[in-house]
């Protein structure tokens, strides 16, 4: 097993709540873990940005607005590393 970053863990905001979500490359895959009130919701894909989405999916009505809350770098193509 390869792990290509460490965790990443992110909080995606709306106006009403926030969500944490953590996020891990394994072996050319994504998988996202996102809290939610009955516990951990799971999402994979080829790209961050659609484990993510995977993992919101509890959120349907609001994922949207989770999703733009994510930081500029994070929406390119697939996953862009942060800079630094």
């Amino acid at each position: 097993m390869v792990y290509t970053y460490p965790v990443i863990v992110l909080r995606l905001t709306c106006s009403l709540f926030w969500v944490d979500v953590r996020l891990r490359e394994i072996n050319g895959r994504w998988i996202a873990s996102a809290d939610t009130p009955n516990g951990p919701s799971l999402g994979l894909g080829e790209q961050a940005v659609d484990a993510i989405s995977g993992a919101l999916e509890p959120f349907s009505s609001i994922a949207d607005e989770l999703m733009s809350s994510l930081p500029v770098w994070e929406l390119g193509k697939g996953w862009a590393r942060p800079p630094g």
